[in-house]
């Protein structure tokens, strides 16, 4: 799609709409899977004993999804992204299959874990091939586009979770990525056609991905499981800090070196890539932590059924889409963009601030109102912090830039997930364990792992009070937890510089802050001193 410069020939509105299909299948597929299982995750880990083990039906997907997205922006970089979008979702695909066919926890974990090798390249992919075709003035209306595929996902997802559970069986969350990743091959296959360019033979940062896949596994496993599984001066968890410090070190001393390093350290030059990446990853936080949940607390604090719980999410979606499209039509319109994340942050907030005080005696409607609320926070910020990101790089490192950003988010979503559940897992285990009556568990509950919705609803209502007040009061403590996280995101978005969004793929490719080397037509970064910097993807000493 690029010339040897990196400049993209404009594309057609028809072209960009008929992409746009393959890219939103795409975006959706990935989006859908990282929600569908939150309404189904009271009955499956119910009917499979894992209670202790619901976590990381969420957490291995979201890991594995993280460790392949610089993978997959820097190697579209290099051979194109086509045939990389296609072996995604095969792998994606094979992921489900392993998942429905599972028996026990242990299977269903790796078959999420395999979907998520796969799921990191769709929504990586999705958003660097839009940037490929449409510059990033115009490229805003076509995010908020895709932030609103987003937006359908989390509520889509929780409902179809729902309903499968309710009807043909949780195995149906999984089995329903088959027919809808054939659809992505065939939209990617029949709608995406990128121009041959020129490529020299591409020489991968193996190091570097291998390290960066250790640091950032090592990460969650030490704050999924301290505190809980092991206490925080366990050695198994002393080491695993050691080893996410290690690993991080080795990783930057790697990169430094490497010849297309994986995440280049050129990119934290940048104040408004270090900026909204630091704030993507708190935000990511408290999203990914309270999208995996809720659904969870609505069925048992709400006492209603997976699909209603589904329902229920409805207003989040209903406010973050109309936002996610309004603000992406009003930055291409306008050019301006620094407002919206940062109302964005105050507003997401507020939403869990307010989602802090529910109680089970509050009516189920004023739950929903929270969750609009955060809804729509959501829906100011998430896409336009990607088009800072790209709008700050040259075309031919866009996809790089993407993924590195969407990599930190994701740490923040694994974190998200990891932490909130432990501490909402290890709260309720231990709060399930200190006041379920012994008449309850002499009548077929043998411990939290065993308690499931319908179960709850067969018991006495002296026992139904005690269950609901401790899922209660396992849950909604973590999310005023979070509030400071999003305060910083805000005061961060603060200090983002608004620089003019190019207009031309021409300009997108060489931004003001980068310069051509006429010699070997590498792009070198400029710097204010006008001292010329490394080539692009090497660091900086």
């Amino acid at each position: 799609m690029t010339s040897t410069h990196g400049e993209a020939p404009a594309a057609g509105r028809r072209e960009i709409l008929l992409v746009m299909v393959g890219l939103m299948t795409a975006m959706l597929l990935s989006a859908l899977d990282q929600t569908i299982f939150s309404t189904a995750l009271p009955t499956i880990v119910g009917e499979l004993d894992g209670v202790d083990h619901m976590l990381w039906v969420t957490t291995a997907y979201i890991l594995a999804a993280t460790i392949m997205m610089p993978v997959y922006g820097k190697v579209g970089d290099l051979i194109g992204r086509k045939s990389l979008f296609i072996g995604a979702i095969t792998v994606f695909i094979v992921g489900s299959v392993v998942g429905a066919l599972a028996t026990g926890m242990t299977e269903l974990i790796v078959g999420r874990a395999i979907q998520g090798l796969g799921g990191g390249g769709l929504m990586i992919l999705s958003q660097a091939v839009i940037a490929d075709i449409v510059p990033a003035r115009e490229r805003a209306k076509y995010m908020g586009l895709m932030g609103a595929a987003f937006a359908v996902s989390s509520v889509i997802g929780p409902l179809l979770g729902g309903w499968f559970t309710d009807g043909p069986g949780w195995q149906w969350c999984l089995w329903i990525n088959v027919p809808l990743g054939a659809v992505a091959i065939g939209s990617v296959m029949f709608f995406l056609h990128p121009s041959p360019q020129e490529r020299g033979r591409p020489t991968l940062d193996v190091a570097g991905m291998v390290l960066l896949a250790v640091a950032a596994s090592s990460l969650v496993m030490f704050t999924s499981w301290g505190g809980g599984h092991y206490e925080w001066t366990d050695p198994l968890i002393i080491s695993l800090i050691a080893l996410t410090v290690v690993a991080g070190i080795v990783f930057v001393a790697v990169e430094r070196r490497a010849k297309e390093p994986v995440m280049p350290l050129m990119l934290f030059s940048r104040r408004n890539f270090n900026l909204t990446t630091a704030a993507g990853l708190l935000i990511g936080i408290a999203m990914f932590g309270t999208l995996a949940y809720m659904p969870t607390y609505l069925q048992m604090v709400g006492q209603v059924g997976a699909t209603e719980a589904g329902l229920l999410m409805i207003p989040m979606m209903g406010a973050m889409l109309p936002t996610s499209i309004i603000v992406g039509n009003t930055v291409s319109r306008t050019g301006r963009y620094k407002r919206y994340p940062i109302m964005g942050a105050a507003i997401v907030t507020l939403g869990l601030y307010l989602l802090s005080t529910m109680t089970p005696e509050r009516g189920l409607w004023l739950t929903c109102v929270y969750l609009a609320v955060f809804g729509m926070g959501l829906g100011m910020m998430m896409q336009t912090l990607v088009l800072i990101v790209q709008n700050t790089f040259p075309l031919t490192m866009v996809g790089t830039a993407t993924a590195a950003n969407n990599f930190f988010r994701q740490i923040g979503a694994s974190l998200g997930a990891a932490v909130v559940g432990s501490i909402f897992t290890n709260n309720l285990i231990d709060l399930l364990t200190e006041r379920i009556p012994p008449d309850v568990a002499a009548g077929g509950i043998e411990g939290a792992n065993s308690i499931t919705p319908e179960i709850v609803g067969t018991l006495p209502q002296a026992a139904q009070d005690v269950i609901i007040g401790s899922y209660n009061d396992a849950l909604t403590p973590v999310f005023l937890s979070i509030v400071p996280l999003t305060l910083v995101a805000l005061v961060l978005l603060v200090f983002v510089k608004e620089e003019p969004l190019r207009t031309s793929q021409r300009e997108d490719a060489v931004p003001e802050s980068f310069e051509v080397d006429g010699g070997s037509g590498a792009y070198l970064e400029r710097h204010d001193d006008d001292e010329v910097g490394e080539e692009a993807g090497t660091a900086r000493p």
